[in-house]
């Protein structure tokens, strides 16, 4: 299994196709986010979303896991500092 973070087409296509970012297959519910401490704490995260049982293999030390039924992909504006899309879980389980 691998993951593609930086790939922001990739990134892109997870979300638009609604396809977990590790084993590329159709997302269910529910779907899985790793992110940091800092993304979990603003609800925004870069990593594209997941089934449970893969983000478990992305699970290292410090890493968080949230798990919602549905998500926002996030495209950033102009002038943000930060240029990547976010996915923003909107119904936490």
């Amino acid at each position: 299994m691998s993951i593609r973070t930086m790939d922001r087409a990739w990134v892109t296509q997870c979300a638009l196709s609604r396809i977990c970012g590790v084993c590329e297959r159709p997302l269910g519910r529910p779907i899985a986010f790793v992110g940091t401490p800092d993304e979990v704490g603003r609800n925004a995260f870069h990593l594209p979303p997941l089934h449970l049982e893969c983000a478990g293999a992305l699970m290292g030390e410090g890493a968080e896991l949230v798990t919602t039924a549905g998500f926002e992909f996030v495209r950033p504006a102009k002038e943000d500092a930060d240029r990547r899309p976010t996915f923003q879980p909107n119904s936490l389980l």
